[in-house]
């Protein structure tokens, strides 16, 4: 039983991978952009309505303009990288939300929030293109549809599991245990490299766009010193710590500017 279990787990999972553009490895991703977008969207739009959306400020101007230049520059880094068509069913559109919040998101399928609270935070162009860039690149890598896959591994596994050992003493354990250990041994790990992944995609995005890489490291210093460092352990947090993000960020700079100057981008703003 527990064998068979096993095998249709494996297969079931490998069923769902996809290849990566950025990475080119295999990705844990059972749900299609034809299921998530049209929710994404809708969800998107129930968010606009119960928020007050940001117009006709230069700040709001701000945030479209640079929107705009990073999608340019992920479609040319993608069509560079052999995806050509891989943003066709994207539907861009970027917004300006009142909230004290330091914080900004991308949905699936393109649709892109940035708080006010970030901004002082952001400082100006270049560190807003360095958040709307990560933020980009988690729905390019379809980071959401992992997440959502993740999930149901997760629980299709302690199902499993349960069933499998039934109410014997091991049982009993692995009921008791499976869901903290998941978390921070699998879960908290997954989310951790989501974020990982989009620093560096986004940042090289951002570069390919014409804004400073240097800026990233910037931005996460600001954060840094925002939060008094008052952070999280690593290992039990979604997220990098502040120092890690900025080593790699820092490390990532030259690579970053190899990329632009692939397309032509030798100068940057900051």
């Amino acid at each position: 039983m527990n064998k068979l279990v096993l095998i249709a787990a494996l297969i079931f999972m490998a069923s769902g991978c996809k290849t990566s553009p950025f990475t080119g490895k295999q990705t844990l991703n059972f749900v299609s952009n034809d299921e998530l977008f049209p929710m994404s969207f809708q969800q998107y739009n129930q968010f606009l309505s119960e928020n007050n959306v940001v117009t006709g400020t230069a700040e709001s101007r701000m945030v479209k303009q640079v929107g705009e230049k990073i999608a340019v520059a992920a479609e040319r880094y993608l069509t560079a990288l052999g995806y050509p068509g891989y943003l066709k069913d994207y539907k861009w559109e970027y917004n300006l939300v009142k909230d004290d919040a330091a914080n900004a998101f991308c949905m699936p399928g393109g649709k892109i929030v940035v708080y006010t609270g970030i901004l002082p935070i952001t400082g100006d162009e270049a560190g807003l293109a360095m958040v709307m860039g990560h933020e980009l690149a988690h729905a390019l890598a379809n980071h959401g549809a992992q997440r959502m896959s993740a999930s149901q591994v997760q629980q299709g596994v302690g199902l499993a599991g349960g069933l499998a050992l039934g109410d014997s003493k091991s049982g009993q354990l692995f009921n008791q245990y499976y869901g903290t250990a998941s978390q921070v041994g699998l879960m908290l790990p997954f989310s951790r490299k989501h974020e990982s992944e989009a620093d560096e995609i986004g940042t090289i995005i951002a570069a390919i766009a014409g804004y400073d890489p240097a800026e990233a490291a910037e931005l996460w210093k600001r954060m840094q010193a925002k939060s008094g460092g008052q952070e999280p352990m690593e290992i039990m947090s979604t997220h990098p710590s502040s120092a890690s993000r900025i080593q790699a960020l820092t490390a990532l700079v030259p690579r970053a500017k190899q990329e632009a100057a692939k397309f032509g981008v030798t100068t940057f703003k900051s």
